[in-house]
């Protein structure tokens, strides 16, 4: 999978991704056993395009390298790499990639009767109101994160 850089922004470099290539990878599709290992692992015949797996819409979705903190207790860390899907409608307790005010944001919505709320996952930062004075766009809703141990 190619990698196509796009923007890059105080909170998220974005990325657009081409997934025109295939790369079948081998997969154990019992799991893997955190007890005793399974002889039957040695003959592993199962394989995974992690394209077709992580990518529903691809005409809609984008790559972003997360920069900061703010959604840590979602699993949200410093240096991941989210998958965003345009195409998803934006829903109470989906986590969001918006844009706010002139910059960019991934926070988890929280919608009220009268306002919406971008809620970090992270008790040092505070949610932001987001009201009919701000220029404010839901421009994708995260379906997946990808770090390095």
């Amino acid at each position: 999978m190619k990698l196509s850089f796009l923007h890059r922004s105080e909170t998220l470099e974005f990325f657009s991704a081409s997934t025109e290539t295939e790369l079948s990878l081998p997969l154990i599709g019992d799991g893997i056993h955190a007890g005793f290992p399974s002889p039957a692992e040695d003959f592993v015949d199962i394989s995974i395009d992690l394209n077709k797996e992580l990518i529903k819409n691809p005409s809609a979705t984008f790559f972003a390298k997360v920069k900061g903190n703010s959604m840590m207790d979602a699993g949200i860390n410093d240096g991941d790499l989210i998958i965003i899907d345009k195409s998803m409608e934006p829903s109470d307790g989906k986590i969001a990639v918006c844009f706010i005010d002139g910059e960019f944001t991934i926070k988890r919505i929280k919608i009220d009767r009268d306002c919406c709320w971008l809620v970090p996952a992270n008790n040092d930062f505070n949610p932001i109101r987001v009201t009919e004075e701000n220029d404010f766009l839901v421009w994708g809703i995260v379906v997946h994160v990808i770090r390095s141990l």
